[in-house]
């Protein structure tokens, strides 16, 4: 039975990769900043309370698993370190525990595809990127984090996310010029991420999907 441990468990995507790993047979361990919030109960599940930003609380659970996941985020569009700081603990509890495959959700708005429409290349560089900029600026430290560290790493940088239902049906529109916004569910994005975790083709790798 393969072990994964998923931070960010406790809603959105992290909530849908931990019932679909269920599923699938897996033994999760939920990493969760609020247990109180997160009820889901199965033979399989291990809940823990945990703060990314505090290793302490977290790095005795690394050791024995196969796969670590995470879909950290923020409520808030706002300055913060939880991307940059708390991947670094984890990189560098995964290091000291000997685990070496790491899948991380970013967001597919940090960089414009090349020949992308101008409307599109607008929206991003003007709407998105300022709006969100706090939250950007974080997640290009995350993931040069990633990509300086040894690890077998997998970036899955998201598009606009939905609460859709799994169709099992999307496409790798990686370095791919947006004519729209793409978009897929979040339980999409989560069968994606389990449907990869020893796949060696994303090793080292940003990755972008989309329906």
């Amino acid at each position: 039975m393969k072990k994964i441990i998923v931070f960010g468990a406790s809603r959105g995507t992290g909530k849908q990769v931990v019932e679909q790993a269920l599923a699938l047979g897996l033994e999760v361990k939920a990493m969760v900043r609020n247990i109180e919030n997160f009820t889901l109960q199965h033979p399989n599940l291990k809940t823990i309370k945990n703060d990314v930003l505090r290793p302490e609380t977290f790095q005795e659970h690394i050791a024995g698993n196969e796969v670590v996941i995470s879909c950290l985020g923020i409520p808030k569009i706002q300055p913060t370190t939880l991307y940059s700081q708390g991947m670094k603990n984890i990189v560098d509890s995964m290091q000291h525990a000997g685990v070496s495959r790491i899948i991380c959700i970013s967001s597919g708005a940090i960089s414009i595809p090349p020949k992308s429409s101008f409307i599109m290349t607008f929206l991003i560089k003007n709407v998105l990127q300022r709006i969100y900029k706090p939250i950007y600026t974080d997640m290009v430290l995350m993931e040069n984090i990633l990509s300086q560290s040894e690890l077998n790493w997998t970036v899955v940088r998201a598009p606009k996310l939905s609460d859709g239902k799994l169709t099992k049906k999307y496409r790798i529109i990686t370095q791919q010029p947006l004519k729209g916004i793409p978009t897929i569910s979040r339980a999409d994005l989560a069968h994606y991420i389990l449907d990869h975790i020893t796949d060696s083709h994303t090793f080292k790798s940003k990755v972008e999907i989309a329906y």
